[in-house]
């Protein structure tokens, strides 16, 4: 039996935004209402960690309401031939309820939460953090999230996929966002790419990209019969 090719994709808060989860990627800097800088950076949370607290307790119960969509479902249905590792920006768990196998979370995960002195302890969460909910070592839970301002620890290891990747999608994605919007370049020249979007990103012009103009989707329809001549 041929082993399947590797496709390894990119997903944004577009796909998500058809679940009814909104984002903040129109430019105006704000998240459901909230500047980024005031919820979404170390500073806010020295700040300010209540409102943080808030604001991520909030989003946790908007993403336990929402359902993955016809895309997510999609984007699992293509392990039937292909070997797919969804490389996502987004903290909701939709990829894993639409069926997805093996899901990298570039930007933490909402359903998690960790000590804000140690990264490394995190515990599951489903319902509200609190101050003075404390971690095994004593520090304050705070959400397992990657700020902006934070390191991005799972980067190398997603530059090490896209690499080896046979073909490379990108869904959903304003490419606005660093490091996750870098992983487009280390792709190899000769694979096949392709970005479906509602509105497609600025993209290297030196690179020959397959693009899609529809939200995540109707895109996805379109890549998937794209995508059989590739198996």
């Amino acid at each position: 039996m041929a082993t399947k090719k590797k496709l390894v994709v990119l997903t944004g808060a577009g796909i998500s935004a058809e679940s009814g989860l909104q984002t903040f990627r129109d430019g105006d800097g704000l998240w459901e209402g909230y500047n980024v800088q005031d919820v979404a950076t170390p500073r806010a949370w020295q700040r300010n960690p209540q409102l943080v607290l808030d604001f991520y307790n909030y989003r946790r119960q908007q993403v336990l309401n929402a359902q993955p969509n016809a895309a997510h479902y999609q984007l699992a249905a293509l392990e039937t031939d292909f070997d797919v590792t969804i490389i996502t920006q987004n903290i909701d768990d939709l990829h894993e309820r639409g069926g997805s196998s093996t899901i990298i979370h570039l930007h933490g995960e909402i359903l998690k939460m960790r000590s804000e002195e140690n990264e490394s302890l995190i515990y599951d969460i489903r319902d509200t953090i609190k101050i003075g909910d404390k971690a095994a070592d004593g520090a304050q839970l705070r959400p397992a999230i990657v700020w902006f301002e934070e390191p991005v620890p799972l980067i190398e290891e997603a530059i090490a996929l896209t690499i080896a990747a046979d073909i490379f999608v990108v869904v959903g994605t304003s490419l606005a966002v660093y490091p996750a919007a870098g992983l487009l370049r280390y792709a190899l020249p000769h694979i096949p790419k392709f970005i479906v979007d509602k509105k497609i990103p600025a993209a290297p012009t030196s690179m020959q990209i397959s693009t899609i103009e529809k939200p995540a989707t109707e895109g996805l329809l379109l890549l998937t019969e794209l995508l059989k001549k590739h198996c």
